[in-house]
């Protein structure tokens, strides 16, 4: 069920915490970022939904309802280790040492 209240506020359409779900597609427009909610969460009498695009909680008074498709999102994780293996295929290949062929292994700091 996707009841949620709508505040009109300059350009941009704020929710309410009246009944909103897991899983409502909604957008932070200060970054821009756009999930899905995963969980929902009273904190000091604010209201806050757990997003999927990054784990971190945002107001609900301060997201929009998002239309259109996800943007797909790789884990930093994943990026690290595929970064790792590429440096890796590097330095096993003969691209690292064709660089090493054209310094002449001085050091200068200049000044």
């Amino acid at each position: 069920m996707n009841n949620f209240f709508i505040v009109r506020h300059g350009s941009f359409s704020h929710m309410l915490a009246e009944e909103i779900t897991i899983g409502m597609r909604v957008r932070y427009p200060r970054t821009g970022t756009t999930g899905n909610i995963l969980r929902i969460e009273e904190r000091k009498g604010a209201t806050f939904a757990e997003l999927d695009a990054n784990g971190l909680l945002y107001r609900i008074d301060h997201l929009i309802p998002a239309s259109g498709t996800a943007k797909k999102i790789t884990p930093i994780r994943d990026d690290a280790q595929q970064r790792i293996a590429q440096e890796r295929e590097f330095a096993a290949g003969s691209g690292l040492q064709e660089a090493l062929k054209n310094i002449d292994q001085s050091c200068e700091g200049g000044g």
